[in-house]
């Protein structure tokens, strides 16, 4: 039991996938490995819109072979502009994706992943513990020297080192001073539903056969205009359906009332493209979550002596239309138990040796994807038509060219590129596409 421990090795905040990745990796090196779940299990407080990124579990879990449990895999993905009552899409279904491993994308439901995760993690000697909250840090000196739990911090456990992964909203990295107050452009709130539906009403809908899955994102008029993207998965038998958006963005008025992340949801359900997808369905669940969009230049410090961040704590996440955060939490949590591991046998947990972190982090895809595509939320920011403006031209452009009458497409071609002529200054458009290419894409 915790209460008869008073120290560990390393003692680890939160049981998510960057968490239990760096637990996995220290448990088969003999490490002695405390999570600490605030959630009844894991996976219990955890949301997110359902593709679980598996090309980093053969370096969490070398016996891992596919038999992780999920709803599908994702053959099929579809990126749409909502514009009024209309939609433009890109839909992507390459062959290579429907064997396995199936690009590493499989859709999953937290609930149920991260308790097997975590399982594994303690058949490797990890011990979890769940329905605890880790409250502030043991502190000697200026070193983090172990974790408090309770509301009065009555329970404490000594570490030689602390993982923090205790999500989005990180106070305890405050409490750290490893970051500044998180500000409304630094974080977004989604919110989702899980809607029952038969699997062979989804398969059909979706144009799916056995275990194959859907990921469609919608942007525009999917958020109403704000800097966010609506989203559909296909699970078994049911689909998660929800809107992401920046918490700044909800203090922009429609029609007068700023909308709340419940009645974007709504209207994105009843949108007259998204309609037809849910119909006849049954909402089994609710939820909502925070997700960081620090972005590569307003990173967190990621360690100091005694203590890592990890994951959505330390604000890792691709804030461009991949979107992807569970690959960069596991990696994250993998190069900080490399760290440890490195300076084990010294127990060079100061912040020197724990630098390390940093430089493996450096030379790794995260913190270059996260460079790579820095200024995507700033070249939005700036150019804000390309979430109303651009698409409602190309909208009224594309329903011009497509208009079937008695006219020849030479002149609908000259009216088409007319509607786009007229409806933008063509320098300025010229350069936030080269803009956003350069910087953001």
């Amino acid at each position: 039991m915790i209460a008869n421990r008073d120290r560990c090795e390393v003692a680890i905040i939160g049981a998510g996938p960057a968490g239990v990745s760096c637990a996995c990796v220290l448990a088969q090196a003999g490490v002695d490995v405390v999570v600490f779940e605030r959630g009844k299990y894991p996976g219990a407080k955890n949301m997110f819109g359902g593709i679980f990124f598996t090309s980093l579990m053969k370096k969490a879990l070398p016996d891992f072979d596919g038999n992780a449990p999920f709803e599908r895999f994702v053959a099929k993905r579809r990126h749409s502009m909502l514009v009024d009552d209309s939609e433009m899409a890109f839909s992507f279904e390459p062959g290579e994706y429907k064997q396995p491993p199936h690009n590493h994308c499989l859709i999953v439901k937290r609930s149920v992943f991260d308790q097997w995760f975590a399982a594994r993690a303690e058949a490797l000697g990890a011990k979890i513990v769940n329905g605890i909250t880790v409250s502030d840090f043991l502190w000697d000196g200026n070193r983090v020297a172990g974790v408090s739990m309770g509301p009065h911090g009555e329970n404490a456990l000594l570490a030689d080192v602390v993982v923090c992964a205790e999500g989005a909203n990180s106070l305890l990295s405050q409490k750290a001073g490893l970051r500044n107050r998180l500000s409304r452009r630094a974080r977004s709130v989604a919110v989702k539903e899980v809607i029952e539906l038969p699997k062979s009403v989804i398969d059909e809908r979706f144009g799916l056969t056995e275990r194959e899955g859907a990921a469609y994102e919608y942007y525009g008029g999917a958020t109403g205009g704000r800097l966010g993207c609506g989203f559909i998965y296909t699970n078994k038998e049911s689909l998660s359906i929800g809107v992401a958006v920046l918490i700044s963005e909800f203090s922009r008025r429609n029609g007068g009332q700023p909308l709340s992340p419940h009645d974007l949801l709504e209207a994105f359900k009843a949108h007259p493209c998204i309609v037809p997808l849910i119909r006849g369905g049954k909402t089994l669940e609710y939820a909502a979550h925070m997700i960081p969009t620090d972005g590569y230049k307003n990173l967190p410090r990621l360690f100091t002596d005694g203590l890592m961040l990890v994951g959505d704590a330390a604000g890792l996440l691709n804030n461009s239309f991949l979107h992807e955060g569970v690959n960069m939490a596991m990696a994250s949590g993998i190069k900080a138990a490399e760290t440890i591991l490195a300076n084990r046998k010294k127990k060079r947990y100061d912040a020197e040796g724990l630098s390390l972190y940093q430089r493996l982090l450096n030379d790794s895809f995260v913190l270059d994807d996260m460079k790579n595509c820095r200024n995507f939320l700033d070249i939005l920011h700036m150019h804000r038509e390309f979430v109303d403006v651009y698409p409602r031209l190309a909208k009224d452009a594309l329903t011009e060219y497509f208009r079937v009458n008695d006219i020849s497409k030479r002149i609908l071609k000259r009216r088409a590129f007319g509607k786009i002529r007229d409806g933008t200054n063509m320098v300025k458009m010229a350069s936030a596409f080269t803009s956003f290419m350069k910087g953001g894409f």
